[in-house]
């Protein structure tokens, strides 16, 4: 695969695998090497916007050690090389037009981080680029925008919003202007707490016991100075801000609301709840012993070490600014990667999807109730 400046330009001769894709548009790729996953999406262009075509997701632990040692383990940059390999391999099967491959927090904190990446380039072929915290957030607005919204309220010309994104390392909080009547949001300020749900779990174990609320304590503290600049509080108060959070944490807090019996992203992404849900959905998965929250289906084996980090963080969030509803987005940089990459080559790309909001509501009684959307 050759390197042409920030994107890469693949081989047109690739198959195109899925039989409906032949008569797509254009073909781009994105790659998230983050501190906790390694994610890939690709997606085809489409006369209503895009369709994805192909996606990957694996656990690497890029950042695992980390804040201890300052540097990327080997054992830990052998997972990331493996799982960049078999992305590399998965695009190899499409006519990309572009690509962009980026990395965050691990990459921008470890001393050896640029040298991986040489790592990477030299024995894959494949270059990725450590982006700002600044753009991970705007990456992450990008995406995310559709899914703003102010639900109990008439639209006015503007409002507020806060968008949070844990990640593995950090956790990105960006406060953003939303107008209503125009659908557009402008970035306010943005802030990347140096804490996500590794760097939890190694600075206080998995959450279990009071180890929890230390884990909140310490997330709040990072969160003072961007209160004390933006003053949120005094909007959330007058109910004039909504609250939207993207990655795996508030997705499976809405799985384990909703009761699924597996992951679905149709039925998480752009769900808004209430935040007290929210609340109920983290004292359900901290009542579980450690072997029961691996085997929740919403859970797994390799994320019960993060499940209640994350949870951590998203309480530390909702207890500064309470904001009643939640929205869910089962979206972040690459989809932010794509819509950019598609504008930038005269593409009008909007992720196709049947409902872009929806709430829920009880439906019968129970510690949380199932929920149906509508």
């Amino acid at each position: 695969m050759m390197r042409q400046g920030t994107e890469q330009r693949l081989s047109g001769q690739a198959q195109i695998r899925a039989s409906g894709a032949r008569q797509a548009g254009p073909f781009f790729g994105a790659i998230d090497l983050g501190t906790n996953n390694c994610r890939l999406m690709i997606a085809a262009g489409t006369p209503n916007g895009f369709r994805v075509v192909d996606s990957f997701n694996r656990s690497v632990r890029l950042g695992e050690g980390l804040r201890v040692s300052g540097r990327l383990a080997e054992e830990s940059m052998t997972r990331a090389l493996d799982a960049l390999r078999i992305c590399v391999e998965r695009m190899r099967q499409w006519p990309l037009s572009h690509v962009r491959a980026v990395a965050t927090e691990a990459c921008r904190r470890a001393v050896n981080g640029r040298e991986f990446l040489e790592r990477v380039q030299t024995e894959i072929g494949l270059t990725i680029d450590i982006i700002t915290a600044r753009e991970e957030a705007e990456l992450a607005l990008e995406s995310c925008s559709p899914l703003f919204r102010m639900p109990s309220r008439p639209p006015s010309q503007s409002e507020r919003g806060v968008l949070f994104d844990i990640g593995g390392g950090s956790t990105e909080v960006a406060w953003v202007r939303v107008d209503q009547e125009r659908k557009s949001q402008t970035l306010i300020g943005t802030t990347s707490m140096p804490v996500g749900v590794i760097t939890l779990q190694e600075m206080f174990g998995e959450g279990h016991g009071s180890s929890y609320e230390e884990m909140v304590s310490h997330v709040q503290s990072h969160l003072v100075g961007f209160e004390n600049v933006h003053r949120i509080r005094r909007e959330v108060a007058q109910g004039n801000a909504c609250l939207l959070g993207t990655s795996g944490t508030v997705t499976t807090l809405a799985g384990v609301a909703l009761a699924l019996p597996r992951y679905n992203r149709a039925a998480i992404d752009g769900l808004t709840l209430p935040g007290q849900i929210m609340r109920s959905a983290i004292d359900t998965l901290r009542s579980l012993a450690r072997d029961h929250l691996a085997m929740h289906p919403c859970v797994g084996q390799d994320r019960v070490k993060y499940v209640l980090p994350g949870c951590a963080i998203f309480e530390a969030i909702h207890r500064t600014w309470p904001i009643e509803e939640v929205t869910i987005a089962d979206r972040g940089l690459r989809d932010g990667m794509l819509l950019r990459m598609a504008r930038d080559h005269g593409q009008r790309f909007t992720r196709e999807r049947r409902r872009t909001h929806r709430h829920v509501t009880p439906r019968s009684r129970g510690p949380l109730g199932n929920y149906a959307t509508i």
